[in-house]
C-alpha cells in the first residue's frame, strides 16, 4: 500500500500504527509533530493512530539550537 509521507510516496505493507511507524524510521522517542489529512496528531495518540492507504502524512522533526 501506498501513503504520502512529507510529500513523497512511501510504501508500507500493512496499515500501522503513527508509533510503529515512527520506529521504523528511526525516530522513535524524538520529538516530533505529525500531521496526517491534513489534520495535528498529538503525541499521546501515536500509539492509536492507524495509517493506511491513501493517507498523506507530514513529519516534522524538532531541534534545538542556535
Amino acid at each position: 500500500m501506498q501513503i504520502t509521507l512529507n510529500g513523497q510516496a512511501h510504501e508500507l505493507t500493512d496499515p500501522i500504527t503513527l508509533t510503529a511507524l515512527l520506529e521504523s524510521l528511526g525516530l522513535a522517542g524524538k520529538p516530533v509533530v505529525a500531521e496526517l489529512n491534513r489534520e495535528a496528531v498529538l503525541p499521546r495518540h501515536f500509539p492509536e493512530t492507524l495509517i493506511s492507504a491513501g493517507d498523506s502524512l507530514e513529519i516534522i522533526t524538532l531541534a534545538a539550537g542556535g
